[in-house]
């Protein structure tokens, strides 16, 4: 799968003033049916988030649209660290999963 631990995602986020942002990162693959991914070098795209939890991620030629929770200690924070070696982790940003597009096929997954 495109989104899976090591993969390289395009995470795409707005401000509320409607200023889109894009950032390639690492993924950190699925858990409890969230999509992980650590906040190493996030300046803008962390920005955003704290403005408008909504977000895109591309992998491949899937999307994903969902929500951000974003943690700076805890269990998926820990993880993010355990999983970023030789990365400083700022935050983890754990993506819930509202619907995944096929870009080739042009038609909804789920």
């Amino acid at each position: 799968m495109e989104f899976r631990e090591g993969k390289n995602v395009i995470l795409a986020t707005s401000s509320k003033k409607k200023i889109p942002n894009a950032n390639i990162v690492g993924s950190l693959g699925f858990i409890d049916g969230s999509l992980l991914v650590a906040d190493c070098q996030m300046f803008n795209t962390i920005k955003n988030l704290k403005e408008n939890k909504n977000i895109c991620v591309i992998g491949g030629y899937f999307r994903i649209g969902g929500r951000v929770k974003i943690y700076s200690s805890g269990k998926y924070f820990d993880i993010c660290i355990r999983k970023s070696k030789g990365w400083s982790v700022k935050n983890a940003l754990v993506i819930s999963i509202d619907n995944v597009f096929n870009l080739d096929k042009g038609e909804v997954v789920l």
